[in-house]
């Protein structure tokens, strides 16, 4: 029979609120613990956000003062015919490609040896070179007006430094000394009307250029094979578009207007939809962050592509299939993955994964690989395959977790039904878990796309957005990264300059996509335990 006799807790109560510290009892002072863990977060949260934001804000304004520059200077006009030029020198560097393809045509089929081989492609040779020749009306117009922009320019510059150097020392109270700076203001109505003056020539130019392609290609020779011969015609046809936008050209400069404000919205337009990122240039530094986003994307699916099988695929044998033996074998070799430093795995790529990638792709029964064989050993592939080891850790802790939180009655319901344990894990347990799957593959990514030294040291660096018309191959070219371009640019500018600037919104941007990431992972994860809760 139970007692009836009462519990003398008074001790208990007594000795409990005895304990006072800086007035709070136990039960205070642990929840103060514990909650200032969170608090703790929020602020340290809160200073990066603050921080991030103070160093950053400034870049828009100096973009668009930036981009004024380039317009009121003459620049802009410029580079309208710049662009010409340039276009022309992309069709050379077709036929260049085109000369290789004969030259090897010539070596493997017709195995000629490599004299007769250029002894054959004299008649091409000629003609890529007068076509090469065909530019020089505009080149030379290019580079006189290159020389009077930029002196233009040169003179904006040397009067924002005396209005700086002003600005500092009435700063400092020197008033005497600030009145003997001299701001001599630019008249750029004075300093274009040479520039603008050229147009005339330029039409001149313009059509004695088109004369000359036109001329040129009637005599281009014919190509020793079909294909070849294929790629020929692409060449002409490519140059009858490239003519056709010769009038686009003179309307373009015959409208320019120095005068005409730059758009507060271009500054942001610029950077964000930008395709160059361009700095310390002579000529105009240009900060576009598409090629950085697209390099850090390419990277990370690269990495995705190979961590989420392996990943996955391991949470789901070690959790379902693997013997007690085996998950205590494999378990700690995956985890202790995630202690290998970064910078690491970054010398590993370059001395060992790289240089073993590259011969691999010079094998020739692997020939059939899109990108192979490649010569660049630092590229999308080398980073991603390095990235994917760094994502496996995460990817199967958490997928394993997961798995875990499918309930027992599913798989035991399944047995009961008869079916086998691979279809029980298959059409039962990997269904259930899957919410909580693509939650780890998320946050799988948002470690990735956050990854820095492995980046900087392996995806070779180059600012440009790879040629996708290459397809699968795409994968074998140099990138870079939002994450190396702010490891490598950031101790190399002064504070407060607007690359300075433009490397702090490009973290605003990647903390922005980290936190999207996150958020979307832990929706996933929520929604997954309201469904089996």
């Amino acid at each position: 029979m139970p007692s009836s006799t009462p519990v003398d807790d008074t001790h208990f109560i007594a000795y409990k609120g005895r304990f006072r510290l800086f007035g709070l009892t136990l039960d205070d002072c642990i929840k103060v613990f514990f909650g200032g863990n969170a608090v703790v977060s929020i602020v340290v949260l809160a200073l990066i956000t603050v921080f991030l934001f103070r160093e950053g804000a400034g870049f828009f304004g100096q973009n668009r003062q930036n981009l004024t520059v380039y317009r009121e200077a003459g620049l802009e006009y410029v580079d309208f015919i710049r662009a010409q030029q340039d276009d022309h020198s992309a069709l050379t560097r077709y036929l260049s490609d085109l000369r290789l393809r004969q030259l090897n045509y010539y070596l493997q089929t017709k195995k000629f040896s490599l004299a007769e081989a250029n002894a054959a492609l004299a008649g091409f040779d000629d003609f890529a070179g007068q076509y090469g020749d065909t530019v020089e009306p505009i080149r030379t117009i290019v580079s006189d007006l290159t020389e009077q922009v930029t002196a233009i320019k040169e003179k904006f510059a040397v009067m924002e430094d005396k209005k700086v150097e002003r600005a500092q020392l009435l700063a400092e109270g020197k008033t005497d000394a600030a009145a003997q700076v001299t701001i001599v203001p630019v008249d750029f109505v004075a300093e274009l009307k040479p520039v603008l003056s050229t147009l005339p020539a330029y039409r001149e130019a313009n059509a004695e250029f088109a004369k000359r392609i036109s001329a040129v290609l009637v005599t281009a020779p014919a190509m020793p094979s079909p294909e070849l011969q294929a790629r020929m015609e692409r060449f002409k046809q490519l140059n009858s578009e490239y003519l056709a936008g010769f009038p686009a050209i003179v309307r373009n400069l015959e409208t320019w207007d120095y005068k005409k404000p730059v758009p507060a919205s271009q500054a942001f337009t610029s950077f964000l939809f930008g395709r160059q990122w361009l700095t310390a240039s002579f000529w105009q530094d240009w900060y576009g962050v598409i090629p950085l986003v697209v390099g850090s994307l390419m990277v990370s699916l690269v990495a995705l592509v190979l961590a989420v099988p392996l990943g996955v695929g391991a949470a789901i044998y070690v959790n379902q299939i693997a013997t007690p033996t085996e998950q205590k074998l494999i378990k700690p070799c995956i985890e202790f993955i995630s202690v290998i430093p970064s910078v690491v795995l970054g010398f590993f790529g370059i001395v060992v994964l790289g240089q073993a990638l590259r011969a691999l792709s010079q094998v020739s029964w692997l020939s059939w690989v899109p990108g192979f064989p490649y010569t660049e050993r630092l590229n999308i592939l080398t980073a991603g395959c390095l990235l994917a080891l760094i994502a496996v850790p995460t990817i199967f802790t958490l997928a394993e977790d997961a798995l875990n939180n499918v309930p027992r009655s599913f798989k035991e319901a399944s047995f009961a039904l008869g079916a086998t344990r691979l279809q029980t894990v298959l059409r039962i347990i990997v269904p259930a878990s899957l919410s909580g799957i693509i939650s780890a593959v998320l946050l799988g990514l948002g470690r990735v796309i956050g990854e820095t030294m492995v980046v900087l040291l392996c995806a070779g660096n180059r600012i440009a957005i790879p040629d996708f018309t290459a397809g699968l191959a795409v994968v074998t070219q140099p990138v870079h990264t939002m994450t190396g371009i702010i490891a490598q640019e950031m101790g190399e500018v002064a504070q407060g300059s607007i690359h300075y600037r433009a490397l702090f919104v490009v973290g605003i941007l990647l903390f922005f996509m980290a936190l999207a990431i996150n958020y979307a992972a832990q929706r996933i994860v929520r929604r997954y335990r309201i469904a089996i809760g």
